[in-house]
Formats: C-alpha cells, structure tokens, sequence
C-alpha cells in the first residue's frame, strides 16, 4: 500500500473512532487490488465474505427488486467503503457492485475483518452504523419510487449524486462520475425516453448540462425546488 492509499484509508470516516494502533492494524489487514470496468465485485444474494474500500475508480451498487426491476442505489467512490456486511457473519450482499470506473481498492475477506472486530469494539460500531446508513439510505429510495413524481425523483437522484461525487466547475456542479440517461432511468425506476424527456426540458430552462455521460448541474436550486415538489 503507499502513502496516498494509507493515508486515505486512514483518514476514512469509518476508522475515525479507532486508535492509532489499532487504525494501524486495520490497515495491516487489508489486500490491494486493481479493478477493471465491468467487473463484479460481489452480485445481490452471494455470501458476504469481503469488505472493499475504493482507493480510485467507482462502484455503482443495484439492487432487482421484488418486481423483477433493477434499480442503481448507490455510487461509491474514493474513500468509501462498501460491503459491510461481512463484518456481521452468515450474512448476503443486499445489492451488486460493478466497477464504472476501473481503479483500485483495499479488499478485507469476512473472517479477517470479523476478527479485527471482534478485537477492535470500535471498529465493529463503526462498520455497524455504515449498514445502518445504507439500509435508511435504500428505505429511502423504495419510499421516493411508491411516493414521488419521476421528476421529483430525478432531481433528487442528481443532486444526491453532486453530493457523492460533485466537482465544482466555472458551468456549475459537474457529477465526476459516467453517468448515462439509461443509469438515470435505472436509478429511478422509469423509462429511459422519460428520463430524455425530462432532462431535455432542464436543459432548456438553463437548469443542467447533459452529455452522453455525464452531467452538470447549473442551477442546483432550481433542481432542490424540483425535488422538494415546490413547483
């Protein structure tokens, strides 16, 4: 591991309430591996046996619901862990994770990690509060998809993801990640014409800039009125 790589797992929110020592330890622990784009790291229902911290790249996790419907809930890049639930033991991967963006992440197999838990209490609370945020994080998602308007929805999903992987440039808020209108669609469990449609209309009121894959968000209040149904 070098320095970059340490000094981002060791800076990462979810070793913050560790010791020196034992953050040391963690890191110790951890196997570095390279990604390509299109690889699957883990698929939805398979054994939870590995946690993974994105040291560059992007993952995007989906989830096929009761319906049959694949549905993109989230987008983890640089210093981000995800997996967690192998600290837990017995359990299976909620989502899929497939690599969007090649690069690299530090990979920890479930009986290493549940053994640093067990050692590490802190360790265990930490990785046990990211399941609990990612599982707020999917109720959310299901209650927008039964709840809100597509258009809602959608301005939600961007600005959700300007939070995630937003970069500040002199036209607005670039979404740093590939990010197509089919992604969109999948994200929000609606068409990929609705999806053109709606972000064909934003572009017109000056609202966003979209390109084949990608998108910047010129006006992000317009897009938080959108979302909050305030117009």
């Amino acid at each position: 591991m070098d320095t970059a790589a340490r000094q981002l797992l060791l800076d990462a929110p979810f070793l913050s309430g560790l010791a020196p020592d034992d953050r040391a330890r963690v890191a110790a622990a951890a196997t570095e591996r390279a990604f390509e784009k299109g690889t699957a790291l883990f698929h939805q229902g398979d054994a939870a046996d590995r946690l993974y911290f994105v040291l560059s790249g992007r993952i995007k996790l989906t989830q096929v619901t009761a319906h049959g419907q694949e549905v993109i809930v989230r987008s983890i890049g640089p210093g981000e862990p995800c997996g967690g639930v192998a600290v837990l033991g017995g359990q299976t991967y909620p989502v899929t994770g497939e690599v969007v963006l090649s690069g690299r992440a530090l990979v920890w197999s479930g009986p290493a990690l549940r053994g640093l838990a067990q050692e590490i209490p802190a360790l265990a609370l930490s990785t046990t509060q990211i399941i609990s945020e990612r599982m707020r994080e999917l109720q959310d998602r299901y209650r927008e998809l039964a709840t809100e308007r597509v258009a809602q929805r959608v301005a939600r999903t961007l600005l959700r993801l300007a939070r995630q992987a937003g970069r500040r440039t002199d036209d607005g808020v670039l979404i740093d990640m590939p990010l197509s209108r089919q992604d969109l669609a999948e994200m929000n469990g609606t068409t990929l014409f609705t999806v053109s449609r709606i972000l064909s209309e934003w572009e017109s009121r000056g609202l966003i800039d979209a390109g084949r894959e990608r998108v910047s968000i010129r006006q992000p209040h317009g897009l938080v009125k959108i979302a909050e149904d305030l117009v």
